[in-house]
């Protein structure tokens, strides 16, 4: 036989992930930079015929270059990074409301029978609803105030967040449970020392899901009695047929959501750098 045939396939697939993010990780970043070039090219090349051809109207799907000569403006002005701000910490403190409840009871139900009889039915009767049908019903109890946003924000967040811990301190490997239990390790002691730190990873993974549902809601939420933020903006272009400046205020939640989960990506392989080196 070959000595390829021969090599161990676990020996194989232990070292292609290495391998392959060592080789190709800064070229597959090159094609998606080029990838989303050729896209915005495309697009403006399409703006270009259609001042020829004139197939659609311009005023309804502007240009790449007409978007961003309208972000320049309103951001000499200050109203884009006022919105932007104001969207931002909306969707931060929202997250961060849900965060206390969401990890308590996400450990709760998966570790304690007496926490799942309790709140498990609760949870999942409440869980399908969709955090827009529940909007008016915030306004009604909360006002129209920031109170009102920031509870609908961390609504959506909530039920991300605490899936993703329940799960994961559900599967926390059972014999580094009895090996806790075999030591002595029981009450706070073994939630402090074992729990945690095994849902550690999954929970940032829930935040980042919860303050990317966060961005997704944060429209919503100011779509009604706002008078700043992204999603104002957009209502507010709509109203005046500022097309151009709906697709500002879109694009710039894209851009600060994608940005926000990036970092948040980068500071979790630097925390829990242990782990991946465990996965390859």
């Amino acid at each position: 036989m070959s000595k390829e045939l021969n090599t161990p396939l676990d020996t194989f697939e232990t070292k292609r992930p290495a391998d392959f993010s060592l080789q190709n990780l800064n070229a597959m970043r090159v094609y998606k930079l080029i990838s989303l070039t050729l896209f915005i090219a495309g697009w403006q090349v399409l703006d270009l015929v259609n001042a020829e051809l004139n197939f659609y109207n311009p005023l309804l799907f502007p240009s790449p270059l007409d978007i961003v000569i309208r972000a320049e403006a309103l951001w000499s002005t200050g109203a884009l990074q006022n919105h932007i701000l104001a969207s931002v910490a909306r969707v931060f403190f929202g997250v961060l409301i849900s965060f206390p409840l969401a990890v308590v009871l996400g450990i709760g139900i998966a570790r304690s029978r007496v926490m799942e009889v309790i709140f498990e039915p609760v949870v999942e009767l409440i869980r399908p609803i969709p955090p827009l049908a529940v909007l008016p019903l915030f306004i009604l109890w909360f006002g129209i105030g920031e109170l009102s946003k920031l509870m609908f924000i961390a609504f959506a967040a909530f039920y991300i967040i605490l899936t993703t811990v329940m799960l994961s301190a559900a599967n926390i490997d059972i014999v580094l449970v009895r090996a806790a239990r075999t030591l002595g390790i029981n009450g706070w002691r073994f939630y402090r020392e074992i729990v945690f730190p095994a849902v550690s990873p999954d929970l940032f993974v829930g935040i980042r899901l919860g303050l990317s549902a966060g961005f997704v809601m944060i429209v919503a939420a100011e779509f009604i009695a706002a008078d700043v933020g992204l999603g104002y903006m957009i209502n507010y272009a709509r109203a005046f047929f500022r097309v151009s400046d709906m697709f500002v205020g879109a694009l710039a939640i894209g851009l600060i959501g994608y940005a926000v989960n990036m970092v948040l990506v980068r500071v979790e392989r630097q925390i829990f750098s242990w782990r991946i080196s465990d996965e390859r």
